[in-house]
């Protein structure tokens, strides 16, 4: 998708090739063929090795986190001889470890980041852009090892660059713990399409002479394999000005400004060095392709000792600044005060230089201080001094350094984060108090009573609004939430305010004068409450018997709602609703299992929502596609049991490249139904209609009409973080109800 425009760049999941998967492009199989197959063990994620019953929040209240900032910073200086610290400190190791952990959150559907400790597994420890990394993580495995299960992986890699950072005198904005582990690779998660990586002679991701457009989302970075942009420049080319471009749309893409973006550009490049001092031809495979020996080890080098001063990563070569473990104002006097030149690193590698530097200004080797080596700048880093925006945000902090410093600390606090969700899942003595608004804050809720909410329920039942009108306005609230950044959800009702209310799935005229009918019955009770509250109401008018409803939502402001960052979680597509305004290069139902996945949704939970929501009639507008009932607005298995009728012959209706079916008698061959390609894929799959059959079996009704309010809850909670609930993400249909926190 455009960030600017809303209009997408190519297919949004990818469609691949050679028999790999659209939804997922290659898979760790596909780049490294020898890997071992656990997954066969897994066939329903992995087992969390702690138990199932174990709770990260609490055992991270029983951490020392004193002690544990003693050690990583004693750990700062503790220089191994295996992987000795540039400068005798490791500071700027851990900072880069801590940015790419982060780095790969993406706003157009919330994944990657740092939220679940993915570094660790395939691709993303193998990636280029990674390269070494893998000794970082190593390093801090004897604090891991101490202090075990109170310290998720995910949490330590950012705590360990927040601590970098403080011990080099850099400014640092809070901490908030409670990134939780997984054990296995996140395997729902689009990366590209391309079959080789950045450094085997790839072109970038769009041409030079095009727009950001031409980059397919959800996708950010500019080549497979890194976390933004080719330090080289687009494709190697040491263009300043193009590389401009790339910066400025990536890191857009991953929820930074421009200003941000050059805050988090020289904050990081404050600190350490690149590695390009010897051939990059010698370099062994990636940790997920290395030999067994290694134990997990990647890029092991021949290049004389492979460590220290001989060290190739990117095979860029030298220091941005000359006092590279010390904050400084010295990275924008550096960049602005001299002319550069371009030069090639030891390895090959397209940097740049300043020319007749001052020897004060010269960088001491990472090897022997006493020995002096000119700085270098690479290709993005010239984009900060050659780009006019990029410039002048460059002079601003370059005279203002208390802004300077305020800019880096609250950018790379919003760049580690970005992708935990609200505010009141951080743990730990340095939460910020301030709530700043990407983290979507929303008022603190009101318990209602159960007198409260029956009242309430007897007015929205009285007031003449229709099932379908509750259900479709309860769903377009709380079907916004995704699992991956846990943004979106019934709670704050931002479905009333910009810029959801205008979102085109959500029928904004038809949505306004709900919500004014509403807003007039509310009495006491937050909107957020009451939306949802609608749609209880519109189950047990349908048959659904009593609905479970847990209040205490609040209400959010416009003012408490960033419209450009909400803007881009805007569906193009909306199986749920029958949504599909225009054709897209994706096919319709891999668009249906991207939102159900990102919903935290099983198969049964998609396919009851589906048949449920169908009958319903929650389809957009006055879209008569998949109802397949004679009794609409009624809690009924009609959807399966007359998709699955063997007396119907479906057929596409010319035109619609396949979107639009009718289907006819077999015997009359009178027209019976019409349906969409996203009703018929529950037909056509195997797995999809073994499930349907469940449900429109004899005695499937009761089965159906159970699962479906299990579902239906546990999308209306899912982003109920402000209470705890039993199994409130991954329990299946047909298990207990959420309840209150004690």
């Amino acid at each position: 998708m455009d960030v600017k425009t809303g209009e997408m760049g190519g297919c949004p999941m990818g469609q691949g090739d050679g028999g790999v998967r659209a939804l997922l492009g290659r898979t760790n199989k596909d780049w490294w063929p020898e890997m071992l197959a656990t997954e066969i063990l897994n066939p329903n994620g992995a087992t969390n090795p702690y138990g199932e019953d174990f709770n990260y929040a609490e055992a991270f209240k029983q951490l020392d986190y004193d002690a544990l900032k003693a050690d990583l910073k004693a750990l700062m200086t503790d220089s191994q001889p295996w992987w000795p610290a540039d400068y005798g400190h490791y500071g700027p190791f851990f900072i880069r470890m801590a940015w790419h952990a982060a780095g790969t959150y993406r706003t157009a559907d919330g994944r990657g980041g740092a939220n679940s400790g993915q570094q660790r597994f395939a691709p993303l420890d193998s990636w280029p852009d990674n390269g070494n990394l893998d000794k970082a993580r190593r390093l801090l495995w004897p604090i891991k090892q101490k202090y075990g299960k109170n310290i998720s992986w995910a949490d330590l890699f950012i705590l360990a660059g927040n601590v970098a950072i403080e011990d080099m005198g850099g400014p640092v904005f809070g901490f908030g713990g409670g990134r939780a582990d997984v054990f296995e690779p996140e395997r729902d998660i689009y990366w590209g399409s391309e079959d080789k990586w950045v450094n085997e002679g790839v072109q970038t991701r769009i041409a030079p002479e095009h727009g950001m457009h031409e980059l397919e989302g959800p996708l950010a970075a500019i080549q497979m394999g890194l976390i933004y942009v080719n330090p080289e420049g687009p494709g190697g080319n040491p263009d300043p000005l193009q590389s401009a471009r790339d910066m400025r749309a990536t890191f857009e893409r991953m929820a930074m400004d421009s200003e941000e973006t050059v805050a988090l550009t020289a904050g990081g490049h404050t600190f350490g060095k690149a590695h390009g001092n010897g051939d990059p031809s010698k370099l062994g495979a990636a940790p997920a392709g290395s030999d067994l020996a290694a134990q997990g080890f990647g890029w092991v080098s021949s290049n004389e000792s492979g460590c220290g001063e001989h060290t190739v990563t990117s095979g860029i070569e030298g220091s941005w600044v000359n006092t590279p473990t010390q904050w400084s104002e010295n990275y924008f006097r550096l960049l602005l005060d001299y002319e550069y030149e371009l030069v090639k690193s030891p390895a090959g590698a397209q940097q740049w230089q300043p020319i007749n530097q001052k020897e004060e200004d010269m960088a001491p080797a990472a090897w022997d201080p006493n020995k002096k080596v000119p700085t270098m700048m690479t290709t993005a880093d010239m984009a900060l001094k050659m780009d006019p925006e990029f410039r002048k945000i460059s002079e601003k902090f370059r005279n203002d350094h208390e802004a300077f410093k305020d800019a880096f600390a609250r950018a790379w606090f919003k760049l580690t984060h970005r992708d935990m969700g609200p505010k009141c899942r951080y743990l730990g003595p340095e939460v910020p108090e301030e709530d700043l608004i990407w983290q979507d804050p929303i008022p603190a809720g009101r318990m209602p009573s159960d007198a409260e909410v029956a009242a309430v329920k007897a007015k929205i039942a009285d007031s003449g609004l229709t099932v379908s009108q509750l259900v479709k306005t309860a769903w377009a609230s709380a079907s916004t939430y995704r699992k991956s950044d846990h943004r979106g959800g019934a709670n704050g009702a931002r479905v009333r305010l910009a810029p959801q209310k205008d979102w085109d799935v959500n029928e904004p005229a038809e949505l306004r004068k709900v919500l004014d009918t509403l807003e007039g019955l509310r009495g006491n009770l937050s909107m957020a409450d009451t939306i949802v509250l609608g749609g209880v109401v519109a189950l047990e008018k349908a048959g659904a018997g009593d609905v479970p409803f847990l209040g205490g939502r609040g209400d959010a402001s416009q003012e408490q709602t960033d419209v450009d960052s909400f803007a881009v979680m805007e569906p193009q597509a909306d199986a749920f609703r029958n949504y599909l305004p225009k054709k897209l290069s994706v096919k319709t139902e891999e668009m249906m299992l991207d939102r159900a996945s990102l919903l935290g949704l099983s198969v049964p939970e998609m396919t009851v929502l589906i048949g449920g929501l169908r009958v319903l009639g929650a389809n957009h507008g006055e879209r008569g596609h998949g109802h397949l009932t004679k009794r609409p607005g009624k809690l009924t298995n009609d959807f399966f049991v007359h998709l699955l009728d063997m007396t119907n012959v479906w057929k596409a209706v010319e035109g619609t490249d396949d979107e639009e079916y009718v289907a006819t008698d077999r015997t009359s061959g009178g027209e019976t139904w019409r349906a969409s390609r996203a009703d018929l894929v529950f037909g056509s799959n195997s797995e999809l209609r073994a499930v349907c059959e469940v449900y429109a079996e004899a005695g499937g009704q009761e089965r159906f009409v159970k699962d479906f309010v299990a579902a239906w809850t546990k999308v209306m909670n899912a982003d109920r973080f402000d209470v705890e609930q039993k199994d409130k993400l991954d329990t299946p249909v047909g298990i207990a109800e959420p309840v209150l926190a004690k």
